[in-house]
């Protein structure tokens, strides 16, 4: 009994030190998280994160634009989320005479505020558990196509069963690879307009040098506001509709934060993968990042050198930059944040010990036996296709913006293929519509740059069996020097001509499809991207097919053989809870972080004129006066902080949390080290940052003098 107690002892304390790992569903907080959030300091209730019943915490979250998080912070559906989640729609409204980008923006009253066409907020209204349902007549020996055909006809026959009103929606997502699966109601507005937004030399400072970096220093905020129809109900923009009123906003607290300090971040994390075997981390890490991040690398150098140049082209392309520049350093600190803290021989540790148990169960044996070595012989056969599918995906899809032209407009010739012009007659106007935004942003003599150089990678790195033989034609035709190659590509092609495009969308679908198919770059990145689907695609999804089942039959059996260990579901874009505390780290030899920075920071990296760390006269004015209002503690405007709380990309916007409820500061990045916290956390150096509340509020009031957004919010002293 004695020894029992011990182990359960140690199994506790061991579960409590990797308390802050884990993306819970907020549904499951009392039956498997309360307890432990409340040990570490939390004074709410698993009710008042998560309540169907009454105005909970889950009421002021949303997932914003698709991507982000948001939260509302007044009974008037005032919105906080990052600067950088609303970027597209500061940059949308910005002009040269009218930069909001680079000075800000601040509605002084309602009827200032600035509508966002196409942008939408989400509020999960429920979720329940329907495994059962979806699961119905699946069994374990089912080929992996009749178990999907089984799960796909339950998931409509559960959603169309749904309970909701005419105005929400269903959705029903996947949870530890297949085994569990939720259904989520949901409410979406779509009258969403732009409020406030400090300049990007605070709401971006430090850029690319600073960004996945500790210590930081950026503003990263903006606000907007959820308008409603005159029911409260989602509607479509008008000048009519009236501000939201929520079940449930977020009182924000003057008192800050200490190391140790309880927080939780509630929000909408994208995309993770715990559970991936040694031989998918391994490809990563040593094979497939390398990639990825020479292409970018070659991507970025062009455009950074053009956008320090140009202050148009800094506007023109600020949104894309911070896009391709985001995942690059990610995927640098993630590879050396899986080596430094060993993450593939803890895996393969993991492994060891569970392959150990499984051969001593002959149940378990017969189940699992060969899937470790499963993955490694499959990982091993994927491989030279998952190569040619990065060098491919980049070049072709991602970072040349005329081939990505090409691919999107490549959807309406197979649609005129498909149904003749007259399906296409009632597009056209749209298509015109995605030109134009596409042409306001692009600079081909840029583009023409970043295709040689990339263009380059992909005849000399590309496998050549992968390779297009009229590519290489092109190629050979143009001297082989991808210089020429780009001249004469863009030289012949109508798609960087907007007028010739408008031109033939006039004359109706037949010229707009006739041009398509006869431009030279189109016939071009077409070649591309049908060698890859017929070499490259289809045997990758094939194996990946294979390693997706397989997945799923692993962590089944981890769930089995290891019934001590507490597992969480990999994010997947739905509304998850993660806990933690207040706190440094360790970075390496001699270096520790604290977990707190302040103004006085930003002026240490002042410099003058500077576009990623110059610093706004009117900042400077309040720091030399120290005239921070009430938002200072002990004489000094805190900015960011850090915590060991569990987050991934989506998790920007979201409210850092106090243990009373309160909102004091928003997520917006983790630190550096890090990064590979998607497929390998380790609490000694996973943080996260956020920007202190206290700064944000400092921002509104002090800097740009819009307090009666402040007077707006709820201000609470929960510390007395």
């Amino acid at each position: 009994m004695k020894k029992t107690f011990i182990i359960l002892l140690i199994t506790w304390i061991a579960n409590l030190a990797l308390a802050t790992e884990g993306m819970w569903i907020p549904l499951l907080l009392k039956q498997l998280n309360e307890a432990e959030m409340r040990a570490m300091g939390m004074k709410m209730s698993a009710e008042d994160i998560y309540s169907v019943n009454r105005g909970s915490l889950k009421d002021a979250i949303v997932l914003f634009g698709g991507g982000c998080t948001g939260e509302v912070i007044s009974g008037q559906g005032l919105l906080l989320t990052n600067h950088h989640c609303g970027y597209g729609q500061i940059q949308s409204h910005s002009t040269l005479e009218n930069n909001y980008l680079q000075d800000g923006f601040w509605a002084m009253s309602r009827k200032e505020e600035l509508p966002n066409p196409g942008l939408s907020v989400t509020f999960i209204v429920r979720i329940e558990d329907v495994t059962a349902q979806v699961l119905e007549n699946v069994t374990p020996e089912m080929h992996y196509k009749e178990r999907q055909a089984w799960v796909s006809r339950n998931t409509e026959q559960a959603k169309s069963a749904a309970a909701r009103e005419s105005y929400q929606d269903v959705m029903i997502r996947p949870f530890f690879e297949g085994n569990q699966y939720y259904l989520f109601v949901t409410e979406t507005y779509r009258d969403i307009r732009l409020v406030g937004a400090p300049p990007s030399s605070i709401g971006k400072f430090g850029a690319d040098t600073d960004n996945w970096v500790w210590p930081r220093h950026t503003g990263d905020f903006s606000l907007f506001r959820i308008y409603a129809g005159p029911d409260n109900k989602p509607a479509d923009y008008s000048p009519d509709n009236v501000p939201f009123q929520p079940r449930h906003f977020l009182p924000v607290s003057l008192d800050g934060v200490s190391e140790g300090d309880f927080t939780m971040v509630f929000g909408f994390p994208g995309r993770t993968e715990e559970y991936l075997p040694s031989p998918a981390v391994a490809q990563r890490v040593d094979v497939l990042n390398p990639i990825r991040i020479g292409i970018r690398d070659r991507s970025l150098n062009i455009i950074d050198e053009e956008m320090r140049r140009d202050p148009q082209v800094r506007i023109q392309y600020a949104s894309k930059q911070a896009r391709i520049a985001n995942a690059w350093k990610k995927w640098i600190g993630e590879s050396q944040g899986v080596k430094a803290t060993d993450g593939i021989g803890r895996k393969k540790a993991f492994e060891r010990e569970f392959q150990k148990r499984v051969e001593a169960n002959p149940e378990w044996k017969k189940q699992y036996g060969g899937l470790l070595s499963q993955f490694e012989k499959l990982y091993a056969e994927q491989e030279p296709f998952a190569k040619s599918r990065e060098y491919i995906g980049e070049i072709a899809g991602r970072n040349i913006e005329l081939f990505s032209l090409a691919n999107s407009l490549h959807g309406v010739v197979k649609q005129y293929e498909a149904n003749g012009a007259a399906a296409l007659e009632s597009r056209m106007p749209r298509i015109q519509s995605y030109l134009d935004g596409f042409f306001k942003d692009y600079r081909p003599e840029i583009d023409q740059l970043v295709f040689a150089s990339l263009m380059e990678v992909y005849y000399n790195e590309v496998n050549p069996a992968h390779q297009s033989e009229f590519a290489i034609e092109q190629f050979v035709n143009a001297g082989k020097s991808p210089a020429e190659l780009a001249r004469i590509v863009f030289t012949k092609t109508k798609l960087v001509k907007p007028e010739a495009l408008k031109q033939a969308i006039s004359a109706g679908p037949d010229a707009f499809v006739q041009l398509l198919k006869e431009d030279y770059a189109y016939a071009l990145v077409r070649s591309i991207s049908e060698v890859s689907e017929g070499k490259v695609l289809g045997e990758y999804d094939r194996i990946q097919s294979e390693i997706d089942l397989l997945q799923q039959q692993y962590m089944k059996a981890q769930m089995e053989v290891f019934p001590e260990k507490r597992f969480y579901p990999d994010a997947n874009g739905t509304l998850r809870v993660t806990y933690g505390q207040v706190a440094g780290y360790q970075a390496r030899d001699a270096v520790h972080y604290q977990p707190m920075t302040y103004l006085e920071g930003v002026m240490e990296k002042y410099v003058p004129g500077d576009y990623e760390f110059d610093v706004p006269e009117k900042l400077r004015e309040l720091y030399r006066n120290k005239d921070y209002g009430s938002y200072a503690e002990d004489g000094k405007l805190p900015v960011c902080f850090i915590g060991s709380n569990h987050t991934t990309g989506g998790n920007s916007g979201s409210p850092a949390i106090d243990a009373h409820g309160n909102l004091i500061g928003l997520n917006f990045d983790r630190v550096w080290e890090g990064t590979m916290s998607d497929i390998n956390y380790d609490a000694s150096i996973c943080r996260n940052i956020m920007v202190d509340v206290r700064y944000i509020l400092f921002i509104v009031d002090k800097y740009a003098g819009a307090g009666h957004l402040v007077e707006e919010m709820k201000l609470v002293r929960p510390k007395g």
